[in-house]
């Protein structure tokens, strides 16, 4: 087993305004989460966001501090993990302690936990674990939440291909929680359009990872400022980091599911500053 990461540094939209497609991708895209028998993990320093995957197939592993870039004894020393499972049955062991995870059901672990390990049930159908982590100031226990324990709201109509439900489920009116945050939005068969109309919040930044696309299928994911939008085509299981002064909106070509999660300075779940349709440029 080994744990990998990637440094991508923050950067304005005046920057941002010069890149190409490339350009886009190489700072905001991330193309793969999972490999056999590791854990990865890119590291945005967007609010010191870390988005990653763990994919037990053959063996247990172990989430290891990352004596390059954390500097800790562990790697939840000064930090909380959150994580929702998107593949097989699997589990995750805290401290001895063991936590079966299903599909699309989410565990948040606290901050100062020692020993975590990640193991699949089945190596032919392995777990996949989508992970979230952001520093943390304060302990909060290890609670496992699942869809039927999340908060949910109804949104949007088929009419305007926008008919979804959100998922709220590491967020401060489900558990405790520092500043990570994490949900999951799940589209109605016809609808392809998620958070419309669009929203910015300075306060905060995003990470969105899509899932559940159908094969050939693809996200176009929307971001930048209000008035000057780009996009990034994505595909099923990549993940997209969102910057404060950035929208983030998708448009599928079939409908999907997106893991949301989000860190900053306020856990206001509704602080958006929203942008009216007609005025995205």
């Amino acid at each position: 087993m080994e744990i990998t990461f990637e440094s991508r540094y923050a950067i304005g939209p005046n920057e941002t305004k010069s890149l190409d497609s490339q350009g886009l991708r190489d700072n905001f895209l991330i193309d793969q989460l999972f490999w056999e028998n590791r854990i990865h993990f890119v590291y945005s320093h967007f609010d010191r966001y870390m988005a990653g995957g763990a994919m037990p197939v053959t063996e247990k592993v172990k989430l290891e501090t990352i004596d390059a870039l954390l500097k800790e004894e562990t790697f939840l020393s000064r930090r909380e993990l959150g994580m929702i499972n998107v593949g097989g049955p699997g589990q995750v062991e805290v401290d001895g302690e063991v936590y079966d995870l299903e599909y699309k059901e989410a565990l948040y672990i606290g901050k100062g936990a020692k020993e975590v390990y990640f193991s699949s049930k089945d190596a032919q159908n392995p777990a996949k674990f989508y992970l979230n982590s952001t520093p943390a100031h304060h302990s909060y226990p290890t609670k496992k939440v699942t869809k039927a324990e999340a908060k949910k709201i109804e949104l949007g109509s088929l009419e305007t291909a926008n008919h979804r439900v959100i998922n709220q489920m590491l967020l401060h009116t489900v558990i405790q929680t520092c500043q990570l945050q994490m949900g999951m939005t799940e589209l109605k068969p016809g609808s392809v359009w998620n958070t419309m109309p669009a929203h910015t919040h300075d306060r905060r930044m995003e990470v969105y990872f899509y899932f559940d696309l159908p094969e050939g299928q693809s996200v176009s994911h929307f971001m930048g400022p209000v008035d000057e939008t780009r996009h990034i085509w994505m595909q099923n299981e990549q993940a997209v980091i969102s910057p404060p002064w950035s929208i983030h909106a998708g448009a599928g070509t079939s409908n999907y599911t997106f893991i949301w999660g989000m860190a900053g300075e306020n856990m206001d779940y509704d602080d958006m500053d929203k942008c009216p349709i007609t005025e995205l440029r």
